[in-house]
């Protein structure tokens, strides 16, 4: 029968009770943690309490066991003395006496049975008047009325009073031998069993052959309370030295720990830029020693980062001066280039050569030019952005537009992969087409004529261009050195397209000024590839990127290549192929 609604519905009720619980404790867990790894008092505090309850519990174990066995032994000792005592006395009774001896003092009479005047003196009064505080057995179960008990114990209650492991010792013993044991015995007219030392002996009557199995009781009832309160009084004094060390640990590690933390707390400020930060110095000890060393690496930090601040500031004034100032002497060369340019046709070979070679060295000039004063404006935090919502597609379509001529001159050609959808973004078009555009020509320089993929890829937050070249690749390391101002893979090539070695520089200034992201990927002999990723929304920080990083094929090929390791089989020694 299919379970009912209601039923269902309590199901789920239970189900989302126990998983809202189980995240409030995983909550509470990663709460802990967190707490337990960023407290360093806490930690010492604790590894103190754990080690000193472990100190604590092995010693009060220790002098518990010790104790114990003082006691025990000590009463042992004079249980099986009294006990051997009053045996000897029952020995003497049983043993018949002589005709002066049988009569008795008070007016003849002869005493019927002598175990009972010997039970009266065992268990009498003791030496000092006081009464003994054991109780005696006499057991004989050869003859009808020939045992004898004193105190709670009953001679037909034998099995309750003494155990069956004594009783077996007991009759495998040796005359003159004893058995003892600590039991838990019940007696007569009691309800708690009491802690009890049992001696166990033999009497032999030798004029009929018989033997008399005695024991003695000794109850542990003092003792067993004088245990107690020593452990009690263990437990009270190990947990009152737990805390107490607690106590100290908590006090020396806040000594230690505090001035730790208003160093880390002065070091956090440092770096978010207060230079003016110091420590207090109190005393002359290792901590004052550490604060003053502080201070004085604060100083010179702050001494330094000024002095280079400002040679910073000359620089980047020196270059946007020099940038601002070529440019008028420029224009006049520029014109005049412009011009013999024009008029090369009417000069002799060598000069109209002359006059292409200073046309193209005057446009790297103003590139270059012009790189630099992009590179001053980010150098003093000028750059602002220009945002509005385009289609990222019209973007890419128009950067490698300005790219195909380049791209026939070097015998190249692109394969685009466009998305179907639009990809819209908040960007500034001219600096991200200058990113793409940079990208393209460091392809088709390091591309060796084969084929150039560009990718686009689009997410909910992000998107994302792939340009991905075929040529000679990255070194390990190098996939950040590339970004670096005037780097170059090999110092000893020549750049074939005449660039500036401030274009990878700018684009990835161009791309964390978007708040995104200009990566690159590439090995030696399998290409390279550089992703631009930015967000959809300007402002928003990006979790990740809608394309990879390294190009579908080489990851394909690290899978197929880690599922084809060989494995070894350990029986046989065959190698086979995972599948």
């Amino acid at each position: 029968m299919p379970p009912t609604k209601s039923k269902r519905s309590r199901r789920r009720t239970l189900r989302q009770i126990l998983g809202g619980v189980r995240r409030r404790v995983r909550r509470a867990a990663g709460r802990a943690r967190r707490i337990w790894r960023r407290s360093l008092q806490l930690q010492v505090v604790t590894s103190t309490l754990v080690i000193s309850v472990i100190v604590v519990v092995v010693l009060g174990a220790f002098l518990s066991t010790q104790i114990n066995k003082s006691v025990i032994d000590s009463r042992a000792q004079s249980s099986r003395s009294a006990a051997f005592a009053d045996r000897l006395q029952i020995s003497d009774a049983l043993t018949p006496p002589t005709d002066d001896q049988a009569k008795a003092d008070d007016g003849g009479k002869v005493s019927t049975n002598p175990l009972d005047d010997v039970m009266d003196t065992v268990t009498g009064s003791g030496d000092d008047g006081s009464k003994k505080r054991y109780d005696v057995l006499i057991l004989n179960e050869a003859g009808p009325g020939k045992s004898r008990a004193s105190g709670t114990v009953v001679p037909a209650n034998v099995p309750h009073s003494v155990s069956a492991g004594v009783r077996r010792n007991m009759e495998k013993m040796e005359y003159g031998k004893t058995v003892v044991s600590i039991e838990r015995i019940l007696f007569n007219g009691q309800s708690q069993p009491r802690l009890t030392y049992v001696v166990g002996g033999i009497v032999h009557q030798q004029l009929t052959g018989e033997n008399y199995e005695v024991y003695h009781f000794f109850p542990l009832d003092e003792e067993e309370e004088l245990l107690s309160n020593v452990r009690l009084a263990i437990v009270v004094v190990g947990l009152g030295l737990v805390l107490l060390l607690a106590a100290i640990a908590y006090l020396v590690a806040r000594q230690v720990v505090t001035p730790v933390r208003l160093a880390r707390q002065a070091a956090e400020r440092l770096a978010s830029g207060k230079l003016d930060e110091r420590l207090k110095v109190r005393g002359e000890d290792d901590l004052a020693r550490l604060a003053n060393s502080f201070n004085e690496m604060a100083a010179n930090l702050a001494l330094k980062i000024h002095q280079l601040e400002e040679l910073s500031q000359v620089q980047r004034q020196f270059v946007s001066d020099v940038s601002h100032e070529l440019r008028t002497p420029l224009t006049t060369v520029r014109m005049a280039a412009d011009l013999l340019y024009d008029a090369r046709e009417d000069f002799d070979p060598m000069a109209a050569r002359s006059a292409e070679l200073m046309q193209a060295q005057l446009e790297r000039f103003e590139s270059m030019l012009a790189d630099l004063l992009e590179i001053s404006r980010y150098d003093a935090g000028a750059a602002t952005l220009d945002l509005d919502s385009v289609d990222v597609r019209q973007v890419v379509l128009r950067a490698i537009e300005d790219s195909e001529a380049l791209a026939e001159r070097h015998g190249t050609r692109f394969d685009l992969r466009l998305p179907a959808e639009p990809c819209m973004a908040e960007i500034d078009n001219r600096r991200v087409e200058r990113i793409l555009r940079n990208l393209l020509f460091n392809a088709i320089e390091h591309g060796e004529g084969r084929e150039i993929v560009v990718t686009v890829g689009a997410d909910r937050d992000a998107v994302a261009v792939a340009v991905r070249d075929h040529g000679i690749g990255l070194k390990p390391g190098e996939d950040t050195m590339v970004f670096d101002r005037f780097w170059r893979a090999d110092p000893s090539r020549a750049r074939t397209i005449g660039g500036t070695g401030l274009g990878l520089a700018i684009s990835r200034e161009d791309a964390t000024l978007h708040g995104g992201w200009l990566q690159a990927w590439g090995q030696p002999g399998e290409g390279s590839q550089f992703r631009l990723t930015l967000p959809r929304m300007a402002g928003a920080v990006l979790k990740g990127s809608p394309l990879s990083l390294v190009p579908p094929e080489i990851e394909m090929r690290r899978t197929w290549r880690g599922a084809m390791t060989p494995v070894l089989l350990p029986a046989t020694g065959d190698v086979h192929e995972d599948d």
